[in-house]
């Protein structure tokens, strides 16, 4: 009986010796929470978009838009003068570019972008104010007027600085425009002819987050962006001046230069893009 007694009380000792042992041991520490890096946003890579937005006439109204009527077409002292009246309206397309951004986050951004726009100036602005009488059975009219535009396009450098998600730019490069007046007569035709020249500009543009609701292509972002773009379409001395009319037969009876005339308009917009690329 003592045997056993003595057995028991080594064993008890053995297990309280080990117990202590045990809790004096380091803990196995748990293992780190997963650690996933946020993307750092760039506005690398190429997009596409639409635009709309209001243009209005920027040309010089003082310089090479009135002339003198000869006699026996009016009366003498007559003059013609082509003010310009109402010349805005609206202006949308679409845009296509590619932006490459030297540090991601915050950095300079340079890019390419081309677009191509509808543009509302109307048809039938380009007539004249007479001062004075025109003889019976003619008009005068200048079928190559800023009116006569009805789209034009840009093929533009950008160069701006990249705040993270926000970017402010300016914007320069080429030009072209054409349109269709709304008279055709003698040897004239109405299309006006193709013409080309700059833009520049500047705007600022913002970054939604890649899940956005407007993001109906699954592109790597959508950006909203407000500009503001200057043209002038050089029309040199082609074809540049006034005609007296013949309403009888609808053909020109006397033509009158009146200049240099460039088209020149201003476009502010609003425009909505897809980047496709690096996030």
């Amino acid at each position: 009986m003592k045997s056993m007694l003595r057995v028991t009380t080594a064993l008890a000792g053995v297990a309280f010796a080990g117990s202590a042992f045990a809790a004096d041991l380091p803990r196995r520490a748990a293992p780190p929470p997963a650690f996933t890096p946020v993307p750092v946003f760039t506005w690398t890579g190429a997009y596409f978009g639409i635009n709309a937005g209001y243009a209005f006439d920027a040309s010089d109204r003082n310089t090479g838009n009135t002339f003198a009527v000869p006699f026996p077409y009016a009366a003498p002292g007559t003059v013609a003068s082509f003010r310009n009246r109402s010349q805005d309206g609206f202006s949308g397309g679409g845009q296509i570019g590619y932006n490459y951004q030297f540090t991601p986050g915050s950095g300079v951004v340079i890019g390419v972008e081309a677009d191509a726009q509808y543009l509302d100036f109307g048809r039938s602005r380009n007539n004249a104010f007479i001062s004075g009488a025109l003889a019976p059975g003619y008009y005068v009219t200048d079928p190559r007027g800023l009116s006569s535009l009805d789209f034009f396009g840009t093929v533009r450098g950008r160069l701006g600085y990249a705040f993270d998600r926000t970017l402010v730019y300016g914007t320069g490069g080429f030009a072209y425009g054409s349109g269709s007046a709304d008279r055709s007569f003698g040897g004239f035709a109405g299309n006006d002819s193709f013409r080309t020249g700059w833009a520049a500009g500047g705007g600022i543009e913002y970054a939604l987050p890649t899940d956005s609701f407007l993001n109906f292509f699954r592109s790597s972002a959508v950006t909203l962006k407000v500009e503001g773009l200057y043209v002038n379409l050089d029309r040199g001395t082609r074809n540049q001046g006034a005609f007296v009319i013949n309403a009888a037969n609808n053909f020109p009876v006397v033509y009158s230069g009146v200049g240099r005339r460039d088209d020149q308009f201003a476009v502010v917009r609003a425009g909505l893009n897809y980047k496709f690329g690096t996030f």
